[in-house]
């Protein structure tokens, strides 16, 4: 198979068209689930298929094993030239790694202020001209309103979308042993700063996959199956 009928074919074309043609320049998206179910693995089908299409990704990393990182990416690019025969795989695979940066943060003794700064000397004055900022195992528990707010006017103007992930407890209790999600099935850790979150995706998972759904969509607040699901062995985004 050749690249562009590995774009044309790939399951990310549904998962735009689920919410309305994929995040747009500006735009934050969520997506949320205990650990250990999918949420990074989705974060790097993300990114590899902005990456497969010729764009820079930054992706941001707040887990201190970043080495994990780079395995999931090789493990899902390794996954698509087994299913799909791609042609040209090694030389398409040193262009993606040239169009991707991997940052490392610790949220202790950092501020949002410090890492946007930070994004923005890779990516302004780096000449970096990234398209999307993934940013994975930060903790929403620890952020506020106004910090959110500063994000989201940031992504405005350098005019990039940012996907994050967003963990809740196991069993979806919250810390004081109440849903972690609310009744329009957003978490809870984000109520303060949803108006900042164009779309929020949830992993749902059942016995025998992990269901995708979406929770919001910039201004609908919705419940519905994205008709996606995520394969329990390799974690690929799968139609139902």
């Amino acid at each position: 198979m050749v690249l562009s009928e590995l774009i044309q074919r790939s399951p990310i074309r549904i998962f735009e068209q689920s919410i309305n043609g994929g995040l747009k320049p500006g735009e934050i998206g969520v997506i949320s689930s205990p650990r250990g179910v999918g949420k990074t693995s989705v974060l790097v089908q993300l990114a590899l298929d902005k990456l497969l299409h010729g764009k820079k990704v930054v992706h941001v990393s707040f887990s201190q094993q970043t080495q994990h990182i780079l395995v999931w990416y090789e493990d899902i690019f390794s996954e698509f030239i087994h299913k799909k025969n791609l042609e040209n795989a090694e030389e398409i695979k040193n262009d993606l790694i040239k169009n991707r940066v991997l940052m490392n943060f610790n949220q202790d003794g950092i501020t949002i202020e410090q890492i946007l700064k930070s994004l923005r000397a890779m990516i302004i004055e780096g000449g970096f001209k990234a398209d999307s900022v993934i940013i994975d195992g930060f903790d929403f528990s620890r952020t506020n309103k106004e910090s959110m707010e500063a994000v989201k006017t940031f992504v405005m103007e350098i005019g990039v979308n940012v996907w994050y992930s967003c963990s809740i407890n196991d069993g979806g209790a919250g810390s004081d042993g109440n849903s972690a999600y609310d009744k329009e099935n957003i978490p809870v850790v984000l109520g303060s700063f949803i108006n900042s979150i164009d779309v929020v995706i949830v992993l749902q998972p059942k016995s025998d996959h992990v269901e995708l759904s979406i929770s919001k969509d910039r201004d609908s607040i919705i419940s519905k199956s994205m008709a996606m699901k995520l394969d329990p062995k390799t974690l690929l985004i799968l139609e139902v």
